[in-house]
């Protein structure tokens, strides 16, 4: 008698795998109170904390009639940071605002 082989589907591992590191990704982006895509205005309404961090980082236009219209991204572009430099202000404000929750 033949012994049947058993094959084990492939793609299951590989779907598994996927949906672990999907599930990852939005674990991340939920942590993240604070995104470069958020308006100024927002900011510093939502996250006072955040303030200091911005005039630390040259950004001294929390009065300036843009931050109703100006992505944190934008402004800080426009403050010849460079995106390495906005992703690294990102991450210490959503330090500082997430040890004040």
């Amino acid at each position: 008698m033949a012994k049947k082989k058993v094959t084990k589907n492939a793609s299951k591992p590989a779907k598994a795998k996927k949906a672990k590191a999907t599930k990852e990704i939005k674990q991340k982006e939920t942590k993240q109170l604070v995104t470069k895509k958020m308006l100024i205005g927002e900011l510093a309404s939502k996250y006072p904390k955040a303030v200091p961090l911005l005039f630390e980082a040259g950004m001294h236009c929390i009065g300036c009639g843009m931050t109703a219209y100006e992505t944190l991204e934008q402004g800080c572009q426009a403050h010849g940071m460079s995106d390495e430099d906005v992703d690294k202000l990102v991450e210490k404000i959503n330090k500082a605002v997430s040890k004040s929750k």
